[in-house]
C-alpha cells in the first residue's frame, strides 16, 4: 500500500540499452545438443503442461525489453526493419552474400559430400570451390515448387524482420553439375545408415521439381561457425554464460508467433532452429567466441499438405492434439463449424489463404512455450515492425520464390491480406505510435496504424497531456505541431530552472501521454527537460492499456 502511494516510478537519466552484451567472448565452445522430434512434440503437448499444471507462473512482461519498449540488438535479434527503412532489393537479398551458386558452372563442379535423410524434404550437401558449402533440398513430389519457394521467401521475411535466418535461394540446374564423393553414406533420425550412391541420387532428382529440363531445388548456404544443435523455446543453454534470460521470456521469441501466423509456419519448433558458435578469430575453430541463434527450415510455410487431408486442413488452426477443441466437440457433438470445415484446397499452396485467418487463434503443430507466453505488449511490438513491411516489400520477398506469375500474384495478395489482419488486431489496443525522437521543441513519432492504413490517415484525433515534476501534476493542454500524418509532433514548453538544479532533478521530469484516437491506451513518453539549449531527453516509453493519470 505504501509503494502504491509513492507515485509513478521515474526512468533514470541515461541512454537506453540498444545492444545486449550477449555477444561478448566466452572461452569454451558449448557442447553440441540434439533434439528428438518425437520427444519434443510429446513433451510440449503432454508432459510439460502436466508438469507445470500447478505452477503459479503467469506470462508476465518479457525480460529483455529496454526502456524504450523495444528489443535491443543481440545474438538472437538484429533490429533491421524496425530501425531503418529497407528497400525491396534489401529484402530480396536477405542474408545472402553477393556470390551465389552459378548454374552455368562446368560439369562436376558441385561435389556432393554429405547426404540428408531427415526432415520432410530430401537432399544433400555440396561443396563448391570459392563459394563454400550449400545444402540442396527438393520439393515433395506431391507439392511441386511450393516448399523450395516457401523457405526462400520465409527466410527473407524472418531476416528483414530482424531474426537470424539462412540464405535460402531457389536454383535451377542440370544434373551433370553434380559429382558424388566416393563411399558416401547417410544416416537418418532412427540411426539407420544407407549408401548415398548414383542410384539414390538419380531417384532423388527424379522426384524433385523440374522446369524446362532443369532440376529445381533450394540451396541453403551453410551457416558460419560451428553448429552446436538447436535452441529450445524455453529454459536456457546451461553451458553458454551469455544465455541469461529464459527463452520463453524473450520478447523476440514470443513475438515470432505473429510472423509464424502470418506465413502459416506451423512447424516453428526447436528442431527447426540452430545455434552456431562464432569464434572471435574466424581462423580458429575453437574459442573464444559467442553463440548466435538461427531460425532454419521454413519449407512448411504457405500451405504444406500432408498425406491425411483431415490433418492438412487443420494445420495452422489446431494443434495435432488440441484438448480444448476436443472437449468442445465432445460436449456439442461436433455441432460447431470450424475454420477447417470451410477450407478449400488451392492449386499450389494447399489450404493457405486469408479467409478465416485469425492471428489471435493461430496454432502451430503443437504448443510452443514462448508463443504461449506472448503478451499484448509482445504482439504489439512485433506488429509495429510488420507495419513497415509494406506491399512493395512483400512482393519483393515473394518474387524470390520463382513461382509462375499467377501463383506469385496469389501468394503476394494473400500475405498482404493476412498482414493487415495482424495489424488490425495488434495495433488497436496498445498505442501504435513509435520511432519517437526528442528535440529542443518537444517530441515526434510515427503512428504506424496510420502509416499502414489500419486507420484513416488524418491528424484530428490526436490528443496530448503533459505531467511535470516530482508530483507529476497535469499542466495545460499541449499544442500539436502542424505536421503531415502519420507523423505527429507535440510542442513542449521549457520550464525555468536555475543553474543549481541538476540534470536528473525530479523537477525536470516530464511525462507526455499521446493518444491517437483509435488505440485504447496512450503512448506514454518519459523525458527530462534539460533546457532550451540541450532540449528534451527521451529516457523511457510505456504503452498503458487504458487512458489514465500516470
Amino acid at each position: 500500500m505504501l509503494c502504491g502511494c509513492a507515485g509513478p516510478a521515474r526512468f533514470p537519466l541515461r541512454e537506453p540499452l540498444l545492444r545486449d552484451p550477449d555477444q561478448g567472448p566466452v572461452a569454451k565452445v558449448p557442447e553440441e545438443s540434439y533434439s528428438p522430434f518425437a520427444w519434443d512434440g510429446a513433451n510440449q503437448t503432454v508432459f510439460r503442461p502436466l508438469a507445470r499444471f500447478f505452477a503459479v507462473d503467469p506470462a508476465g512482461p518479457a525480460l529483455n525489453v529496454n526502456a524504450l519498449d523495444e528489443v535491443p540488438d543481440s545474438s538472437w535479434f538484429e533490429n533491421r526493419l524496425g530501425k531503418t527503412p529497407l528497400l525491396p532489393a534489401d529484402v530480396a537479398r536477405g542474408a545472402c552474400a553477393e556470390h551465389e551458386l552459378d548454374s552455368g558452372a562446368p560439369d562436376g563442379s558441385w561435389l556432393i559430400d554429405k547426404g540428408k535423410d531427415n526432415g520432410f524434404n530430401p537432399g544433400f550437401r555440396i561443396t563448391v570451390a570459392g563459394l563454400g558449402k550449400f545444402m540442396l533440398k527438393s520439393d515433395p513430389s506431391e507439392e511441386p515448387e511450393r516448399a523450395t519457394g516457401a523457405t526462400s521467401i520465409a527466410s527473407r521475411v524472418y531476416h528483414a524482420v530482424g531474426f537470424y535466418a539462412p540464405c535460402d535461394s531457389v536454383v535451377y540446374f542440370r544434373p551433370s553439375l553434380l559429382k558424388l564423393k566416393p563411399g558416401l553414406t547417410v544416416t537418418n533420425n532412427e540411426g539407420v545408415t544407407k549408401s548415398f550412391d548414383e542410384a539414390r541420387l538419380k531417384d532423388l532428382l527424379a522426384h524433385a521439381s523440374h522446369r524446362d529440363g532443369l532440376v529445381r531445388m533450394v540451396a541453403s548456404q551453410w551457416l558460419p561457425g560451428k553448429p552446436i544443435g538447436p535452441y529450445k523455446y524455453d529454459g536456457q543453454r546451461a553451458d553458454d554464460p551469455n544465455d541469461v534470460i529464459a527463452h520463453e521470456d524473450r520478447r523476440e521469441l514470443r513475438g515470432a508467433r505473429l510472423v509464424a501466423a502470418w506465413l502459416a509456419h506451423f512447424d516453428s519448433r526447436e528442431q527447426n532452429t540452430m545455434d552456431v558458435f562464432l569464434p572471435t578469430d574466424p581462423a580458429r575453430k575453437k574459442g573464444p567466441g559467442y553463440v548466435r541463434h538461427y531460425i532454419i527450415d521454413m519449407g512448411d510455410c504457405f500451405g504444406s499438405v500432408w498425406t491425411d487431408d483431415r490433418i492438412s486442413r487443420r494445420l495452422n488452426h489446431a494443434y495435432a492434439l488440441d484438448v480444448p477443441y476436443l472437449a468442445e466437440d465432445f460436449v456439442t457433438l461436433g455441432a460447431i463449424e470450424r475454420p477447417w470445415d470451410r477450407a478449400r484446397i488451392g492449386a499450389r499452396f494447399g489450404y493457405f489463404s486469408a479467409r478465416d485467418f485469425d492471428p489471435e487463434l493461430w496454432r502451430g503443430e503443437y504448443p510452443n512455450p514462448a508463443f504461449g507466453r506472448m503478451t499484448e505488449g509482445d504482439g504489439a511490438w512485433m506488429a509495429r515492425i510488420l507495419a513497415r513491411f509494406d506491399e512493395g516489400l512483400v512482393r519483393a520477398a515473394v518474387a524470390v520464390g520463382k513461382y509462375e506469375p499467377a501463383h506469385e500474384r496469389y501468394l503476394a495478395e494473400t500475405l498482404i491480406a493476412r498482414r493487415m489482419a495482424i495489424l488490425r488486431r495488434y495495433l488497436s489496443r496498445l498505442s501504435p505510435i513509435g520511432e519517437l525522437q526528442a528535440s529542443a521543441r518537444g517530441i515526434c513519432g510515427i503512428d504506424l496504424a496510420r502509416l499502414s492504413g489500419v486507420v484513416p490517415n488524418e491528424g484530428t484525433s490526436f490528443r496530448a497531456r503533459v505531467y511535470r515534476g516530482a508530483e507529476q501534476e497535469p499542466t495545460r493542454a499541449l499544442r500539436l505541431l502542424s505536421d503531415a500524418t502519420p507523423r505527429v509532433c507535440v510542442e513542449l514548453p521549457h520550464a525555468e530552472f536555475g543553474p543549481s538544479v541538476a540534470s536528473d532533478d525530479p523537477r525536470r521530469y516530464v511525462i507526455v501521454d499521446l493518444e491517437n484516437g483509435y488505440a485504447r491506451g496512450p503512448l506514454r513518453a518519459h523525458l527530462y527537460d534539460l533546457g532550451p539549449a540541450l532540449g528534451f531527453r527521451l529516457v523511457g516509453v510505456e504503452r498503458p492499456e487504458q487512458v489514465g493519470r500516470p
